[in-house]
């Protein structure tokens, strides 16, 4: 019987500095006629200082390793042809005072933002015309009307990018995490093709 092995390749994983990758770790592997487990723990590469917060696996470098490993293995791919590897280091931890303080220069900026939006539509002007309209009553402050625009345009902020805090309202994505997520996938790809030596070849390299 023929020994197979059939490599799916991660988009992305996470590991930690000084951290030994093996196959198992940036591939789903499937084997025929060989022990699955021992290929899934065979060392690929090991992450040092030098390599920062990104390292591109190419599966050029994967096929290369297996077959070493056994010249007489048959390697079905699937999948993506590289696995970004992002180094996590350990996060700093910020102190109260500074997280209050980001949190009040965001929450000043988007208020002065919304307000600044209201001044240049005039939002007063129509409210007080609708309220003329409705009633028949000229006031300045048409708060008929403005205290339940203030709390709408709260509930819609909250729809928009549904969530509550932490709590998410239903599976739909929102609009700011599929930007996120296309902007993510723009910088993978920048990723990849730079800090993959394989991708590129200048005219002086040999």
């Amino acid at each position: 019987m023929e020994n197979k092995v059939y490599i799916r390749l991660r988009h992305r994983i996470q590991v930690r500095p000084n951290e030994l990758i093996r196959l198992g770790d940036i591939a789903q592997v499937i084997t025929q006629g060989i022990e699955q487990n021992f290929l899934c723990n065979m060392p690929l590469y090991q992450i040092t200082i030098q390599d920062k917060t990104i390292v591109v696996i190419d599966i050029i470098e994967i096929i290369k390793k297996v077959k070493d490993f056994d010249p007489k293995l048959t390697i079905e791919t699937f999948g993506p042809p590289q696995t970004l590897v992002e180094v996590v280091y350990e996060k700093k931890k910020y102190s109260v005072a500074f997280f209050v303080a980001i949190w009040f220069l965001l929450f000043v900026g988007a208020a002065l933002t919304i307000m600044n939006f209201h001044e240049d539509v005039s939002m007063q002007q129509v409210h007080q015309k609708l309220y003329l309209l409705i009633t028949g009553e000229e006031v300045k402050q048409p708060l008929l009307l403005q205290v339940p625009y203030s709390i709408g345009l709260g509930l819609g902020m909250i729809l928009f990018f549904n969530h509550i805090f932490k709590k998410r309202i239903n599976e739909e994505p929102s609009p700011l995490e599929v930007e996120m997520f296309n902007y993510q996938q723009d910088l993978d790809n920048y990723m990849v093709m730079n800090e993959n030596k394989e991708s590129m070849k200048k005219l002086d390299d040999h």
